[in-house]
């Protein structure tokens, strides 16, 4: 049983939650339209209720994207829920009052989450209502529109950027130095300020928990290819909790003070294996006694000894007499080890090197990416510990690099 700690949202105010609302409170106060886009996962949602939390919920009137519904009232509606209100009424006679309403309660600045679902009736409701307020009531909205998005993706800018009168005039609204903002992920030295705050969150289950220590190893994984597409050197949020909780689940339930390297590493492992593996649950699904770490392991061991098993009774003669006569095959024993390899692609293209080391049984394979991904197949383990000296990527502690150069 784990403990209800690991499943519970905990908010930090990381370096990326004070860049991010340090933006918001700039177009809070200065009343400013913005664009504001970043990875998804990054913790703008959190960042977001946290800042509606201090400000007070109708000064920041907050309100998420309808989801499959391209209707203004659909919108519409999120802000009349979000203020309090009921939603009696003909749309058509509602909508003239919501203005009024949010001059009522003083609302200074409106944020709309997952804005990369925004349609154009979603955008053309939110000029005409902006519009109402300085016209009618001399009541200027600030504007964040928060959006999910990777690399030099910007939401909403091909909308945007449309010839038409009304997007000219949107555009004229977005503020002239910032109309789109990026916020950046974290970077090493983020990442580690991070660890430490968590050393204090889950200090009461684990009383030498050093997660530090482990700082540059998960930097360097979450920054790979896999995490890290675009190769900006940030690390995600949602990439980090997911790690750690993970592996501090496994020690929980091993009843361990502290993270052992085996523990993260075979975290971080399955954080990349999960992303293309489609497993089948039968049965009685998944046994909650056995650390998920040591049935990972069992599973695939037992999956390869099922298969050797089936291998060997195919090779069976039919009869117990021809079975005598024929010499019986010595039974080869695979290795453990199989799967996705954690190595930089880019490296591992620059290099010019494709033999990869198994680090269990350290034979040897070339390898080439596919789908952007490099997979050591399943193979019997070597009897005797190579002594090879040729160039090749291998394990060394806990990081691939290439050596015998």
């Amino acid at each position: 049983m784990t403990h209800p700690l690991f499943h519970k949202e905990i908010f930090i105010e990381t370096a990326f939650e004070k860049r991010f609302q340090a933006m918001l409170r700039s177009a809070w106060h200065r009343r400013s339209w913005h664009v504001i886009v970043a990875d998804p996962g990054s913790g703008k949602t959190m960042g977001i209720r946290d800042l509606v939390k201090a400000a007070g919920s109708r000064t920041i009137l907050a309100v998420v994207t309808p989801k499959n519904n391209e209707d203004e009232q659909a919108l519409g509606d999120r802000f009349f829920t979000a203020l309090g209100l009921p939603l009696r009424g003909h749309w058509s006679t509602r909508k003239p009052k919501l203005m009024g309403h949010l001059h009522q309660y003083g609302t200074q600045c409106l944020v709309v989450d997952d804005a990369h679902d925004l349609s154009l009736e979603h955008l053309m409701f939110i000029k005409e209502l902006t519009d109402q307020g300085r016209l009618q009531y001399d009541h200027p909205l600030g504007l964040c529109l928060v959006a999910a998005g990777r690399g030099e993706t910007i939401p909403l800018k091909e909308t945007l950027d449309q010839p038409d009168p009304t997007w000219l005039q949107w555009r004229r609204r977005l503020d002239k130095v910032e109309p789109f903002c990026r916020i950046a992920g974290h970077t090493s030295e983020e990442v580690r300020d991070i660890l430490a705050s968590l050393e204090t969150v889950y200090r009461e289950l684990f009383p030498q928990l050093n997660l530090r220590q482990w700082s540059s190893f998960i930097y360097t994984w979450l920054t790979q290819s896999h995490f890290d597409p675009t190769h900006s050197g940030r690390v995600s949020m949602d990439h980090l909790m997911k790690l750690v909780t993970t592996a501090l689940e496994w020690t929980y339930e091993a009843r361990e003070t502290d993270v052992r390297a085996e523990t993260l590493e075979n975290a971080a492992s399955l954080l990349v294996l999960r992303r293309d593996t489609f497993r089948i649950i039968d049965g009685d699904g998944p046994n909650h006694d056995v650390p998920p770490a040591e049935s990972a392991s069992v599973a695939q061991a037992s999956e390869m000894e099922k298969d050797q098993g089936d291998q060997n009774q195919d090779e069976r003669a039919p009869s117990n007499e021809v079975q005598k006569a024929m010499p019986q095959p010595t039974k080869s024993v695979k290795c453990t080890f199989s799967g996705v390899v954690p190595i930089d692609l880019q490296q591992f293209l620059d290099s010019g090197i494709h033999l990869v080391e198994c680090p269990d049984c350290t034979s040897t394979s070339s390898l080439s990416p596919h789908n952007g991904i490099l997979r050591f197949k399943s193979h019997n383990r070597r009897k005797t510990r190579s002594l090879s000296t040729e160039p090749r990527w291998a394990k060394r502690e806990m990081i691939w690099a290439a050596v015998g150069e």
